[in-house]
């Protein structure tokens, strides 16, 4: 497995500090985050978590979690009367902006990928948008995930990856010489992009996502390729109920 617990972006430090220096980077760019993802992918990001929640298929009487779900925005799209969508994330900032913001029908719940407040077989879909590759024990994120669904439930994860060949040093390109550049004049925190752009090179490829994911005891585990393969949905299931694959 690749350890990301003892890294932060091209850095090596201990996981203590790794948590510690996420969570400075979060509660830096609180507030732009959502302005900075739409410059840094021309608005494409938007298009990516539609298909996240196309995929999830949310529906009457569920229990929905998005996981590191910062501000909410994709929570906000699952969100309804009929159903419980909650965001769970460690960055309290980020969760202020999204409570500021007033998204209807979505709770909020101060949480890590590893210690979820849910109980046992709670929930019926975990989605995470751009979050794995923060959590500090990735086997452990895995296996709590696994913890909180219910049988048949589904973990959806949508993730930067590994783009196709031909794009690559385009994409190399534009992520070390602009998203940084970006960083420091729309959210004045050149570290924290710089620190983006290293996390993704750091964060394995489809494939050996994917193996991961099985490792922790999900079924049906299957992934589609967003732009190229410069994101990329990882899909896994809980075994035991009548689940079925998701559709795109």
């Amino acid at each position: 497995m690749n350890d990301l617990s003892r890294t932060f972006g091209r850095h090596d430090v201990d996981a203590r500090e790794r948590e510690q220096r996420i969570r400075r980077v979060f509660e830096a760019v609180a507030r732009r985050y959502d302005l900075m993802n739409d410059l840094m992918s021309l608005g494409i990001h938007r298009l990516w978590k539609r298909t996240l929640v196309r995929m999830a298929r949310p529906q009457a009487r569920q229990v929905i979690v998005d996981l590191a779900g910062g501000t909410g925005d994709v929570a906000a799209r699952m969100a309804g009367p009929d159903r419980l969508v909650a965001v769970c994330d460690p960055s309290l900032a980020m969760m202020q902006v999204g409570r500021d913001r007033g998204h209807p029908h979505v709770l909020w719940l101060a949480g890590t990928a590893e210690g979820m407040p849910l109980p046992d077989a709670s929930v019926d879909t975990l989605t995470i948008a751009f979050g794995i590759r923060n959590v500090t024990h990735l086997d452990a994120a895995l296996a709590e995930a696994l913890r909180v669904l219910k049988p048949g439930g589904r973990f959806l994860c949508l993730e930067f990856s590994t783009p196709w060949a031909p794009v690559r040093p385009f994409y190399n390109l534009f992520s070390f010489a602009v998203i940084p550049r970006l960083g420091a004049w729309i959210a004045r925190s050149p570290e924290a992009y710089r620190y983006l752009v290293e996390s993704i090179r750091r964060f394995p490829d489809q494939r050996t996502f994917q193996s991961l994911i099985a490792r922790a005891g999900f079924t049906d585990v299957h992934y589609r390729d967003l732009s190229f393969g410069i994101a990329c949905i990882h899909v896994g299931t809980r075994a035991g109920g009548a689940a079925t694959r998701a559709t795109t």
